[in-house]
């Protein structure tokens, strides 16, 4: 054999099939068949969160810069690594029909051996809710949410908490857009942000829109879309809202369609995080039914107020209340109309 890379190797197999140590198996216990399940699956999911940690971190180092120009690959790769995301998700849900071969008899042959260990403990994916966005103040149980941790753990959550997440950073991009901050896309009648007539007429296609049932929406899309103040409990701001539903409305465009990408990759995450969350409660259900989980929550109970409550990108998802039909969009002036579509 030719010296070079070696397939075990260069994988380091011997670390890996060697990391499966079962309680079950030490000196005076009764061997767990299923435990060896139940560790294989739980590091794989570890594995994956540490892919997903490195394609959200390329992803916020892009989006942290200055500028980022439509004309670059910028958009194409923040997108192409936010879908790898959105699929490496979609396995984590399938997995657990893996995990669910075992039955709550199996389970029970071992359970009591793992406290107070659990997976509220995965510090990998507490931090890969922080860096998308979850924010402390929003985590449902917020008190019990890093008191299972060890102090360095928890030291870990607290200084991604002070950084800005990837929200944050694409509530930054959409201020950016300059969709209406230039007088050459309205030279008749020039008004920035707000003010400027595209809103002007939204608002008065949007208002006729409604039915009488919906008539409080108006006065929702004024304070969330042409207000000049953010309030503490946005994500995203009213300049930040109005590019995102003008990318959302007019995403037929050439220039649009990488953003509205981006903004349907962010839906997707929480889709399929919301989804993993959906398929764990069930499973903890069939398992454990109402006993408390190893590590001290109430089980099913935190798991369904999580499911509620962690849905990180959820003001792009309520944008869908303020959409008119396409037929009754504004007419966009000829000088937006041309930098849109390239021709600019």
């Amino acid at each position: 054999m030719q010296d070079g890379v070696y397939y075990s190797e260069y994988l380091q197999l011997d670390k890996i099939l060697g990391a499966q140590a079962l309680e079950s198996d030490k000196e005076g216990r009764t061997h767990a068949h299923d435990e060896m399940l139940f560790i294989i699956i739980h590091q794989s999911y570890e594995l994956w969160f540490k892919q997903i940690l490195f394609e959200i971190g390329s992803v916020m180092e892009i989006m942290s810069k200055p500028n980022i120009s439509d004309n670059s690959p910028d958009l194409f790769t923040i997108n192409h690594r936010l879908s790898r995301v959105v699929t490496i998700l979609d396995v984590l849900v399938q997995k657990v029909d893996i995990l669910e071969t075992m039955t709550s008899l199996d389970f029970l042959d071992f359970r009591n051996m793992l406290r107070p260990a659990s997976g509220f403990q995965s510090i990998q994916f507490k931090v890969a809710e922080a860096l998308l966005g979850l924010k402390m103040q929003n985590r449902h149980g917020k008190e019990y949410y890093t008191s299972q941790l060890k102090p360095e753990d928890k030291k870990i959550i607290e200084d991604i908490e002070k950084k800005k997440p990837l929200l944050d950073l694409v509530n930054d991009w959409l201020e950016r857009m300059p969709f209406f901050d230039k007088e050459e896309f309205c030279p008749e009648n020039f008004a920035a942000g707000a003010a400027h007539p595209f809103w002007q007429a939204y608002k008065q296609a949007y208002a006729n829109s409604l039915i009488e049932a919906e008539k409080s929406n108006l006065t929702h899309f004024e304070e969330m879309f042409l207000s000049q103040e953010t309030k503490p409990e946005w994500s995203l701001s009213p300049k930040a809202r109005r590019a995102a539903l003008f990318i959302l409305m007019y995403r037929d465009y050439p220039l649009l369609q990488l953003p509205f990408q981006l903004i349907n990759n962010l839906l997707e995450i929480d889709n399929t995080l919301s989804a993993w969350r959906f398929r764990h409660i069930n499973m903890v259900h069939r398992m454990i039914g109402a006993r408390t989980g190893t590590g001290g929550s109430t089980g099913k109970g935190y798991l369904q107020g999580a499911l509620n409550s962690h849905y990180i990108f959820k003001e792009f998802a309520e944008l869908t209340t303020f959409m008119i039909e396409r037929n009754k969009l504004p007419k966009l002036s000829g000088a937006l109309s041309a930098r849109l579509g390239f021709e600019a």
